[in-house]
């Protein structure tokens, strides 16, 4: 079970904790970046605007783009600005100290030159921590987490949750490439649960993708197998019980229509069975048969005998 971390083990909520500022004026900096993050409808960009708490002046916005897996490029007050993870500023040569502090953090550069960061702290969802182990306990093998967050924010999620391996500071196309591995070590089927634009070709690839509806984009949404309308993690472990239990419950049928129909025909070829026989092989099974698929309307007591 390979899951991603934003959005859908945590809740996805923002909070600004910390503005760093390298020339100490930390209201511009956090004015530059908020206006720039006016592009995204990522909830670390929400987060920005929310600290922010004034309206963008989209005038001094001459042009933008999101740069996926990185972050934003702006034209603002004439300047360009870039906002996002250190993989950018690398990609831009623009030297940079970075956040000591765990948790995201959103480097912003000015023409060129780094002008500090914003700490970004998001807390794990409620049940997040059990749906992990009803996982393993499922019989789930292995918990991976897939990041593009820093890798000292993916460890202590990680740890936080029980997740056995984590991988961090990644693109898109490295959550593939990572699936794909994982895929690769042939270790049985693969899930992967995602939420955001970024997670829907990691869900089309992988054996089974799961997606959170309720805050989850479309794209995530149509591409996913399967779609967890609470956003609630936990849900999932319920799912594969209730696939379970109902996957036994339509081979019992199977095999008890087969066998009576078998035994009533040959019973029936040696003269052994009449018409009430073949009544009851036919009609008789049907009606044994939905009755014991009508236990999965009782769906609580359904997944607490599963």
């Amino acid at each position: 079970m390979v899951f991603d971390k934003t959005g859908t083990l945590t809740k996805g909520a923002f909070t600004v904790t910390e503005v760093s500022a390298r020339n100490g004026d930390k209201e511009r900096l956090l004015a530059l970046a908020a206006h720039a993050e006016s592009i995204s409808n990522h909830p670390i960009a929400a987060s920005i605007l929310s600290a922010y708490g004034k309206p963008v002046d989209r005038a001094r916005i001459t042009e933008a783009e999101e740069l996926p897996g990185l972050g934003i490029r702006a034209r603002i007050d004439g300047q360009t600005v870039l906002v996002g993870n250190e993989k950018l500023m690398a990609k831009e040569n623009i030297a940079h100290s970075p956040a000591k502090t765990a948790g995201t953090a959103v480097y912003v550069a000015v023409d060129g030159k780094f002008g500090g960061h914003i700490l970004i702290s998001d807390l794990p969802k409620k049940d997040a921590k059990q749906a992990v182990s009803d996982l393993k306990a499922a019989g789930i093998r292995q918990t991976v987490m897939l990041t593009g967050d820093s890798r000292a924010a993916g460890e202590q999620v990680a740890a936080e949750l029980g997740i056995d391996r984590v991988y961090a500071e990644l693109l898109p196309a490295d959550k593939v490439r990572w699936v794909e591995t994982l895929m690769a070590e042939g270790k049985g089927a693969l899930a992967f649960v995602g939420d955001g634009i970024n997670d829907a070709p990691v869900l089309a690839r992988a054996d089974v993708g799961i997606a959170m509806g309720g805050l989850g984009s479309d794209a995530a949404i149509e591409a996913a197998d399967v779609v967890i309308m609470t956003d609630e993690p936990s849900k999932i472990a319920s799912a594969i019980k209730l696939s379970r239990k109902t996957l036994r419950i339509a081979r019992q049928n199977i095999v008890f229509a087969l066998s009576v129909k078998a035994a009533v025909l040959l019973l029936g070829a040696l003269g052994l069975a009449g018409m009430w026989a073949a009544v009851f092989a036919d009609v008789g099974v049907s009606v044994l048969a939905i009755v014991n698929a009508m236990r999965t309307l009782n769906v609580k007591t359904f997944l607490k005998n599963a």
